[in-house]
């Protein structure tokens, strides 16, 4: 069977018919499949001399795809999660192929084998108050992108939004009034609210007035205002980096990307005392349950209430003192998406 008739083209094919109507796929995922593909359909011509559209599947067989993977690594100094993820997308075509070709299924059945090469757990950098201080003294903020960055950079280092969270954000997904927060959709389409502070809201109130457009305008753009891409942050969040480590050692030696940021977020919580459920749930990996338990907050309190925040929603809720034991007890969040709540008092 041709891989030409299992692929076909972009849309009508396995990646748009398959990929994203039936298994409804991300259009990330769907862009690093076909990314995998280009790669992937290059090197087979090159190995087996035949053009792409001419291919079998009998052909792909298990040795062609790990001397890819070999490649990858190799060649490319692709690293081991990068391998794993081409790897995927092979199986994932291989999985369709195997409903479709039943006279290539030991062909099929030794590429699906193929197990995913181990991986290394890194430590991940992060940033002190200090050095985000430093960081965000950065950006001259009398220029047009100067502004822009110091308000992406805000929201980065407040919020914990993923780099692809940072550059889809649009008009609409801001809430500037009582409750600020900022609203995304991320990875595994897990939807949440992440509250910002006066700092923030007071910076992309600047922005937002200086850069007036329609609410599904995206948020930080070029000077095309056209959205700013991944490559894009990062190579402003290095470009500061060199220069706040001048006057802040500690910077120069750190590896600073967008994800850095994201991670100093989640440090600077985990040092003010917040569960580490909330921490997943403001960051977007809380996948159990996140219906608000009591009795979050702990010891006495010393007013006649406290307020906790919905990390989804970013509503504040007051809650009454028990008259038991002097602590706060917390209600279930009156709007749908309930959550576990942060002690904001």
């Amino acid at each position: 069977m041709a891989v030409s008739s299992l692929a076909g083209r972009p849309r009508p094919g396995w990646l748009g018919r398959y990929g994203g109507a039936q298994k409804h796929a991300s259009p990330h995922t769907i862009r690093s499949y076909r990314d995998t593909f280009r790669l992937f359909l290059g090197f087979a011509q090159q190995a087996t001399g035949t053009p792409p559209w001419k291919l079998d599947v009998g052909q792909l067989d298990a040795g062609l795809i790990t001397s890819f993977l070999r490649w990858l690594e190799t060649d490319r100094s692709s690293s081991p999660r990068t391998r794993n993820a081409r790897l995927s997308a092979i199986r994932s075509l291989f999985r369709y192929a195997s409903l479709r070709a039943p006279d290539n299924a030991a062909v099929i059945q030794r590429v699906l084998a193929i197990e995913a090469s181990r991986t290394a757990t890194t430590v991940i950098d992060w940033l002190t108050d200090t050095e985000s201080d430093a960081l965000l003294a950065v950006p001259d903020r009398s220029t047009w992108a100067g502004r822009r960055d110091y308000a992406l950079l805000l929201v980065a280092l407040r919020t914990g939004l993923r780099v692809s969270e940072l550059t889809q954000l649009t008009r609409r997904d801001l809430h500037l009034g009582s409750g600020a927060h900022v609203r995304c959709t991320g990875k595994g389409r897990k939807e949440r609210c992440t509250p910002l502070d006066a700092q923030t809201v007071a910076a992309l109130r600047e922005w937002l007035t200086e850069h007036p457009g329609q609410d599904n305008d995206p948020l930080f753009t070029t000077r095309r205002r056209t959205p700013m891409s991944r490559d894009a942050v990062h190579a402003r969040i290095t470009r500061y980096q060199k220069v706040a480590a001048e006057f802040c050692p500690s910077l120069a030696s750190k590896n600073l990307t967008p994800h850095t940021l994201r991670h100093s977020t989640a440090m600077h919580l985990r040092h003010a005392g917040v569960d580490n459920a909330v921490i997943a749930l403001w960051l977007g990996h809380f996948s159990g349950d996140p219906r608000p338990s009591p009795g979050v907050s702990s010891g006495a309190c010393e007013r006649c209430f406290c307020r906790f925040l919905c990390v989804l929603c970013a509503t504040w809720i007051p809650v009454r003192r028990t008259a038991t034991e002097g602590a706060c007890e917390g209600f279930a969040c009156r709007a749908g998406r309930h959550a576990r709540l942060l002690d904001g008092g």
